[in-house]
């Protein structure tokens, strides 16, 4: 069994991640047991306020620790950037929880675009639509944004070379050219309260993927049941969900060394989502330069 201290349940404005997501996944997933000294601990769960949390996550991995970081993993791509240099010298795993990317549909529509399916892609099209909750006092491009981000780039696989944003904190819309000429467009944000869906849940989470031979639409929202009670209405998932999913692939990466996501996919996201900040700001497309390779 692999020990785990979790560490801070804050997050942005009042999310709780650590005891509504990552505590009830550890306590339930085989590798993992729930140890109270972080000291003794080989893992450390990291959910402090955004303002604290790559300071921790820096101390951690030079105490020789994994760890396990609340989205998104810093506040800044400069904290992104050394939390990632610090992970490689130490040789610990670090996992962002760019849980979404794990979904079962996601999962299948990934394996099928690498593998050929839908020809050379040109295009993918996202809506992630949350409903209900508390707004983040960031702004939902900070709070949400990076989960549709790091799933375009899972299924492409390109980095992104240009970014034009537009929007509201509540909702935003991002045009993003990739390499070899792809794009996509990803529609992210907060609307009102539905009546079908718990506050916060996923109204609309679902892809486009346009090929030379092919399209391919994605509900990343699927399979589900919804189910019907007296005190609440809503889709459970069939079977893991993606939080799960995600401790496998901690649990994995601290077996053999070298997770499949890691500190620098936590990297790539923040990066388009300043370079996105910037586009608002500015009210024009912001180029990205290549990134900087780091030896890992």
């Amino acid at each position: 069994m692999i020990s785990v201290a979790l560490v801070g349940n804050g997050g942005i404005g009042s999310q709780d991640h650590q005891n509504t997501m990552y505590r009830p996944a550890f306590e339930r997933h085989p590798s993992f047991e729930l140890v109270d000294d972080e000291d003794k601990a080989e893992v450390v769960s990291v959910a402090l306020p955004l303002a604290e949390r790559g300071a921790a996550i820096a101390a951690a991995i030079r105490a020789g620790k994994h760890v396990l970081a609340d989205k998104p993993m810093a506040a800044t791509l400069a904290e992104a950037e050394e939390i990632e240099r610090l992970a490689a010298t130490h040789s610990v795993v670090v996992v962002p929880a760019h849980h979404q990317r794990f979904g079962a549909a996601l999962r299948s529509a990934t394996a099928a675009v690498r593998a050929g399916r839908v020809g050379l892609p040109w295009n993918v099209q996202c809506d992630f639509i949350v409903a209900g909750g508390d707004p983040a006092p960031t702004g939902e491009l900070v709070n949400f944004g990076l989960y549709p981000v790091d799933v375009v780039s899972a299924l492409l696989g390109l980095e992104v070379r240009r970014v034009h944003a537009t929007g509201s904190p509540e909702l935003v819309t991002l045009l993003l050219d990739h390499e070899h000429g792809v794009t996509s467009t990803i529609v992210c944000g907060r609307i009102p309260a539905l009546r079908d869906l718990p506050p916060g849940g996923l109204a609309v989470h679902r892809y486009r993927i346009s090929g030379s031979h092919g399209v391919l639409a994605v509900d990343a929202t699927k399979p589900a049941l919804r189910v019907r009670t007296t005190t609440a209405n809503g889709p459970v998932w069939t079977g893991p969900g993606t939080v799960d999913a995600l401790l496998d692939v901690l649990a994995a990466g601290i077996s053999n060394g070298h997770a499949a996501l890691g500190p620098r996919d936590a990297v790539r996201t923040q990066r388009v989502i300043e370079a996105a900040q910037r586009s608002i700001a500015v009210g024009q497309p912001v180029a990205i330069g290549a990134p900087v390779e780091t030896g890992e």
